[in-house]
């Protein structure tokens, strides 16, 4: 990729907490895609994606998006910059329903691609359930909801981080089909995953992050079919059959 092509680029990225390097010299650049970011636990992932967002300052080096340099701006600047997140664990307000975490981003929505109401189209299973309060809504939905609530930023790049943790086959369907049809509208999605089958299916091409680095870039075939790989870069036993998840789910401390 050219950097005429490149919508974000990631150079020399050094993010830590304290005296702890996490990020150590992290690169890579994205357009208009879908890319994951791959690799064991404790490597850094959820950590690049703090940083990106900004909710973790950078000790080192550079975000650009669309050439412009959003590394040691706050995260509500980043935000209205371009840069959409669809944080683990989706964070939404147990006591808000439905309707009212779309409302606070509705008016910035008005006039766009992205409105309350293209939300409820996207997930009609949303609109019924549009007076329910978050804690009341199922894992999938909640997820519907975290990924309809970036959107109404109109962002041309989304961060997702772990979006496939505790979803059920058919949700993860739709998740994928999802992306598909935002990268299809030209907007890029960078999705930080555990689960390698799920990794591949989101994303066309698969970067692997090795103690806060990208070590390596592979497509999705390559990584499913070569139990080798899997083996050395994401800790996966080298007698796994092709196509095996990444190891147990569970919630990354980075």
């Amino acid at each position: 990729m050219t950097r005429d092509d490149a919508l974000l680029e990631v150079r020399d990225l050094r993010t830590g907490y304290g005296a702890s390097l996490v990020l150590d010299g992290l690169s890579f650049s994205m357009g208009v895609e879908s890319v994951a970011v791959v690799g064991r636990n404790g490597m850094g992932k959820t950590t690049l994606c703090d940083t990106l967002v900004g909710f973790l300052p950078a000790s080192g080096g550079e975000v650009l998006l669309a050439g412009r340099r959003l590394d040691g701006m706050a995260p509500e600047t980043i935000a209205r910059a371009g840069i959409a997140y669809v944080p683990q664990g989706r964070r939404l307000f147990p006591s808000l329903t439905v309707d009212e975490h779309l409302a606070m981003l509705a008016r910035r929505a008005r006039g766009r691609r992205w409105t309350p109401d293209a939300v409820y189209e996207l997930f009609p299973r949303l609109a019924e359930r549009r007076h329910h309060g978050g804690a009341d809504l199922s894992g999938g939905e909640q997820q519907m909801l975290a990924v309809g609530r970036a959107l109404l930023l109109n962002a041309p790049l989304i961060v997702m981080d772990e979006p496939s943790e505790g979803l059920a086959p058919t949700i993860v369907d739709v998740l994928v089909e999802i992306v598909r049809h935002l990268v299809a509208e030209g907007v890029a999605v960078l999705v930080v995953e555990q689960n390698l089958r799920a990794a591949v299916r989101l994303a066309d091409r698969q970067l692997v992050m090795v103690s806060g680095r990208i070590e390596a870039q592979f497509t999705g075939d390559e990584l499913l079919n070569r139990p080798d790989l899997q083996h050395r870069y994401l800790g996966v036993g080298s007698a796994a059959p092709a196509g095996a998840a990444t190891g147990r789910r569970h919630t990354e401390g980075e």
